[in-house]
């Protein structure tokens, strides 16, 4: 998650948090009094029972508001130090997934809670499947499958979560009803995936999903979107009793 502080820029600006998610966040928290948050960022969706954020990001902890909770650098804390430990829409960044998430064991007494999304679904989003397979390419060598991640957690239960339309979140599939966001370089800009792969990569998909757009074409193909509410791109829930 180094990489972040080069990419995390912007993060408090586009990445703010979606009031529905937050609140399947805090449901699936089940009344913990403590929360230690891992791979923390910008303190997004952390609740007010937070007792310490990790994040290893400079840039992501200078963009953390006053009254979020301590930021560390690591976990130095000792065994059963809270209620529960959470780590949202971050694991696809650690380079030692079976470490984090045994940490995230260690750590909590009663219930650990990771938000991830699933390859399997997430990489048939149309942005990927049809304007940046390459970058799709890219992402599942960092993607991490959700039966795997149960598995490390000591087994979980899997809960989906729809993204609404108008999603405040501004991460890789939130602007699914949106398309012309993806022209947009600062919201490109929270999104790691597209940082990560690179210009050169996401270039030419681009330039046809703003002909599409100009066109009509994407608006036509995808016009059973136009009316959802929400829609199931991939984003998963995982919780462990302990």
């Amino acid at each position: 998650m180094a990489t972040y502080n080069s990419i995390g820029v912007t993060y408090a600006q586009t990445r703010r948090p979606d009031p529905r998610i937050a609140a399947t966040i805090r449901r699936v928290l089940g009344g913990a009094a403590t929360v230690i948050d891992v791979g923390a960022g910008t303190g997004s969706y952390e609740p007010p029972e937070t007792v310490v954020a990790v994040e290893p990001s400079a840039v992501m902890i200078a963009q953390r508001p006053d009254h979020a909770a301590r930021a560390v650098e690591a976990i130095p804390l000792a065994d059963d130090s809270a209620d529960a430990a959470m780590a949202l829409l971050t694991v696809h960044h650690w380079s030692d997934l079976e470490a984090g998430i045994g940490e995230l064991r260690r750590v909590a007494r009663r219930r650990v809670v990771v938000f991830t999304f699933d390859p399997d679904v997430n990489h048939r989003f149309w942005l990927l499947d049809e304007y940046l397979p390459e970058a799709a390419a890219f992402d599942s060598a960092r993607a991490v499958p959700i039966d795997r991640l149960a598995a490390l957690m000591g087994g979980a239960r899997v809960e989906t979560v729809p993204v609404p339309h108008d999603c405040t979140d501004g991460f890789l599939a939130a602007f699914w009803r949106r398309p012309e966001a993806y022209l947009d370089p600062r919201i490109r800009a929270g999104i790691s995936m597209f940082a990560q792969a690179g210009e050169d990569v996401v270039r030419s998909g681009l330039q046809r999903l703003a002909d599409d757009l100009s066109s009509g074409r994407w608006h036509r193909r995808h016009a059973d979107l136009l009316g959802r509410e929400s829609l199931d791109v991939g984003y998963r829930l995982l919780v462990a009793e302990l």
